[in-house]
């Protein structure tokens, strides 16, 4: 069976909630992560088929996060999917970067979230 776990690094319970409802029926199961730190742990221990990272969140600060998983030997091959705004071109360039393995804007990432995580769990 393929591993369908997701970590969901997004701090707003209204939008992890919108996750939450886009995935479970798809079959997903869902880990939160709110602080870089939990990102780092729960990656390393869960194995997940991908990681979910808002890169304005408030609360984490997702470069570290996405450092932290790509730099690691144990998390570095995780797939990532990072939303962000869509003005936000430095952003998005570092984003790239640091290996994350697909970047949109926080509009689509919305309106086609199931889609986008089948895509990189492929």
């Amino acid at each position: 069976m393929i591993q369908k776990t997701i970590l969901v690094a997004v701090s707003d319970v209204f939008f992890y909630t919108k996750i939450r409802d886009a995935l479970l029926p798809k079959g997903y199961t869902l880990e939160r992560a709110r602080t870089q730190e939990e990102v780092t742990a729960k990656a390393a221990s869960l194995h997940p088929a991908a990681v979910i990272l808002n890169m304005n969140d408030e609360k984490l600060d997702a470069f570290k996060a996405l450092e932290a998983i790509k730099g690691h030997p144990d998390t570095g091959s995780l797939s990532v999917l990072a939303f962000a705004n869509h003005d936000e071109v430095e952003t998005w360039r570092r984003a790239r970067e640091l290996g994350v393995t697909k970047i949109v804007s926080r509009n689509e990432f919305s309106s086609r979230t199931r889609d986008l995580v089948d895509e990189i769990v492929r």
